[in-house]
């Protein structure tokens, strides 16, 4: 396992992360983006309402923001994180090569997730079998048949994860894509792998009891992961303690610096909540970007 220290690593390379990384950079602290600006939703938007702008392409603008964060003294890394967790005065971000990066402070930019499966059953049966976040509700399925549906790393993470809780996991995958590291791992566990595989059908009563395949293959299970992408700020929020709103508990709670409840951490952007819009996600990160940066020089 590869070890890595920085001042302030930031979580997402969309607006929020990209201008966190500018100002954070430019107070002379070593900072770390971890993911790719084509995740990013703004990706194949279309800007027009951004101050002083007068129309440009999301990925144009992106890329601008990531050369202007190199410029500024960042790091970009381009993988997927897997797991966080708290050591001593600061916070270890793993990722899907195997690499432990150990952050001061932490930025959590990463959006929210808009990823369904859009299978019939799947809207019924939320909350009720059907679940987006395998660390926040495995241990409900002890000793229970599970199925994860995903092709990328939140899915064989998730499924890895889920061996320590239930009896028998299946992975539902299309097209492995992921790191060889996590690929070698998942065909080398005890994880059971649907490979090529749609799901058509979630099907049960008042809670889950199973699924079909696009082979109408059923596989009877009381829980379905649904983990399509990488894993969202809200998983790894969940990981270290972070704060959600009580209300839908989609949203990362922050104060006037962009601070969450957990010292160190910060959030911006689409995971702090509506607006969806650019302008609040820049201004958020600027504020996150120097906090975070001042909170890590006070710790260093």
């Amino acid at each position: 396992m590869i070890y890595e220290t920085y001042d302030v690593v930031i979580l997402g390379s969309g607006p929020a992360g990209l201008q966190a990384a500018i100002h954070a950079a430019r107070t002379k602290v070593s900072v770390l983006v971890i993911g790719s600006e084509r995740k990013s939703s703004l990706y194949k938007a279309h800007v027009e309402n951004y101050c002083c702008v007068a129309g440009i392409s999301g990925e144009e603008l992106l890329n601008q923001g990531v050369q202007q964060a190199k410029y500024s003294g960042a790091h970009f890394l381009n993988e997927d994180v897997i797991k966080t967790s708290q050591q001593n005065d600061g916070y270890v971000i793993q990722t899907e090569s195997d690499r432990a990066i150990n952050a001061r402070a932490l930025i959590m930019a990463m959006g929210i997730k808009r990823n369904r499966l859009g299978a019939p059953g799947e809207k019924e049966f939320i909350g009720k079998g059907v679940s987006y976040c395998v660390d926040c509700d495995a241990n409900f399925y002890k000793g229970n048949s599970v199925a994860v549906i995903g092709d990328e790393s939140a899915a064989v993470a998730g499924a890895l994860t889920l061996l320590f809780y239930a009896a028998e996991v299946n992975l539902i995958v299309g097209r492995f894509q992921v790191s060889d590291n996590l690929e070698y791992q998942i065909r080398q566990s005890d994880v059971k792998l649907h490979i090529g595989r749609k799901v058509k059908e979630i099907f049960g009563h008042e809670q889950v009891e199973g699924l079909i395949m696009d082979d109408n293959q059923r596989l009877n299970v009381s829980g379905v992961f649904i983990e399509k992408g990488a894993k969202g700020a809200i998983e790894l929020a969940a990981l270290l303690g972070v704060a959600l709103d009580n209300e839908s508990f989609r949203y990362i709670v922050t104060g006037k610096q962009q601070e969450t409840n957990v010292a160190g951490i910060y959030a911006a952007g689409d995971i702090c909540g509506p607006p969806w819009q650019v302008a609040k996600a820049v201004g958020e990160g600027c504020v996150a970007g120097l906090a975070a940066a001042k909170y890590a020089k006070k710790v260093r």
